[in-house]
């Protein structure tokens, strides 16, 4: 689907979704194209046609609590929108996919096998003028049966905890400026956590730096390249984290789906939980 020596075939590009359109428009589940944004405003705006418009803020975590969604309302709301457990699923949103990640292994975390990424994103859709419409995808409701949870690629406090004991390798995806506790939060975004830092051991390898400039991800080599500079190998587990666990999602998806790494553990409490726990251990500074 994407012209590239990836590990696994999770990838799809934005000529083979455009050449799919129909399906994605038809009432019949088999094909369903996903927009996965922070809100819903630019995907009111446009999106690709067919295209289901999920607001992650609102629709993808618990409303209560800071978590995912429960088993049962990840079932809801893929139903209702027409996405059945046999559907193939195309998730794309703003970002370079920042929030469509985060869709991606919510949708592995919970047994659906049949999901795939658009390379690039919203933006990419966009600026290379691939069609766009205004007119919200509806579809008739289906039962949606997930499997799971599958635990293995998630990483809770204890598991960040038993990675420092051990000397696991933790990769922190945020900016410099967050890593070393400058800031905590990206510019303009709201600050989640008391304090600034990283967990102790962590290295800094920034989610930008997995893509190229138009937001599609670099190739394998490139991609191999970045991490074994930093230590971080599949000989080894390996925890991804970052503010709230979008952005960690893109390092857990080039490291599990496209590199193919056995062991990787998506933190989505991130820096949103460890910032704030009392008397946790965190470092300061650029870590060199």
């Amino acid at each position: 689907m994407v012209d590239d020596d990836y590990a696994n075939d999770v990838l799809v590009s934005a000529d083979w979704v455009e050449s799919n359109l129909d399906e994605f428009e038809s009432d019949d589940p088999e094909y369903r194209l996903v927009e996965v944004d922070v809100d819903t405003e630019a995907y009111e705006d446009s999106h690709a046609p067919g295209a289901i418009g999920f607001n992650w803020e609102t629709q993808l975590q618990d409303q209560t609590q800071r978590d995912i969604l429960s088993k049962e309302d990840f079932a809801t709301l893929l139903g209702e929108h027409g996405i059945s457990d046999d559907s193939t699923v195309v998730l794309y949103g703003d970002n370079s996919n920042w929030f469509a990640a985060y869709t991606y292994w919510q949708f592995k975390y919970f047994g659906h096998e049949e999901v795939y990424l658009l390379d690039g994103g919203r933006d990419y859709w966009l600026d290379e003028g691939y069609p766009t419409t205004d007119e919200v995808a509806d579809f008739d409701s289906v039962n949606y049966t997930p499997r799971g949870p599958f635990e293995s690629i998630r990483a809770y406090r204890d598991d960040v905890e038993n990675a420092i004991d051990r000397g696991i390798p933790l990769v922190d995806v945020r900016s410099p400026e967050e890593y070393s506790g400058e800031i905590l939060a990206p510019p303009g975004l709201q600050e989640t956590a008391q304090r600034g830092g990283h967990v102790p051991g962590a290295k800094n390898v920034s989610w930008a730096a997995t893509v190229q400039e138009d937001g599609r991800f670099k190739s394998k080599e490139e991609l191999a390249e970045l991490y074994e500079d930093e230590g971080v190998t599949n000989d080894q587990e390996v925890v991804a984290y970052c503010r709230i666990g979008e952005r960690s999602s893109i390092a857990w998806f080039a490291l599990s789906e496209l590199l193919g790494y056995d062991d990787v553990t998506n933190y989505d409490g991130s820096w949103t939980e460890w910032g704030n726990l009392v008397d946790a251990p965190i470092e300061t500074g650029s870590g060199e």
